[in-house]
């Protein structure tokens, strides 16, 4: 993790985050709609906040997100999305303040596929705020990390319906092709 950068910092007054959440590798993303979002690596101290996430995504978005039903996650699915190695996982997650509260907003995470050169790829975005940039912020860091750990290809499994998605992976620049193994599916690829 030493090699993250700090991004630059826009220069717009105050940010809204405190010194102390800025320590160590992160990016202050100032997003379409002119709201910042602070960036990080998941850690450890996020158990609860990626939980309430999770629970406040409507039935849709958990749908779209785990490809099934899924109404609160439990504690062997948090270890998972908490266990990051920063070369073989990684996962970066969406910071805001929400009533003197960090709240996060957005999470995009990648996993090594079995071999070093092709990683699985997913990101969510909290429903109220989409349609802002996130998805693509979180996307862009996710595809540098990838490609500066020596991955080659990235992909993502997503239902053939869910528009948002096929959206923010043109825009990335991700080819979309039919599962061969469930016509309900899409693989997006991206090569690195």
């Amino acid at each position: 993790m030493s090699d993250l950068k700090t991004g630059p910092t826009p220069d717009h007054g105050k940010t809204p985050f405190p010194p102390a959440l800025l320590s160590g590798d992160h990016w202050i993303e100032e997003l379409h709609d002119g709201h910042h979002v602070l960036i990080r690596p998941i850690r450890a101290e996020d158990r609860e906040r990626e939980r309430v996430f999770i629970e406040r995504l409507s039935p849709a978005a958990k749908h779209y997100r785990f490809l099934g039903e899924m109404r609160t996650p439990d504690e062997r699915l948090l270890d998972l999305m908490l266990n990051v190695d920063y070369t073989n996982t990684m996962a970066f997650i969406a910071l805001v303040h929400d009533d003197g509260e960090l709240r996060e907003v957005g999470v995009s995470r990648y996993a090594a596929s079995g071999d070093s050169r092709h990683c699985e790829c997913a990101v969510t975005v909290a429903e109220d705020w989409q349609h802002r940039g996130l998805g693509v912020a979180l996307m862009r860091h996710l595809i540098d990390m990838a490609r500066r750990n020596g991955f080659k290809q990235m992909f993502s499994v997503d239902a053939a319906d869910n528009e948002p998605m096929r959206e923010l992976a043109e825009f990335l620049g991700f080819r979309r092709s039919t599962d061969p193994d469930d016509a309900s599916q899409v693989i997006y690829t991206r090569d690195l």
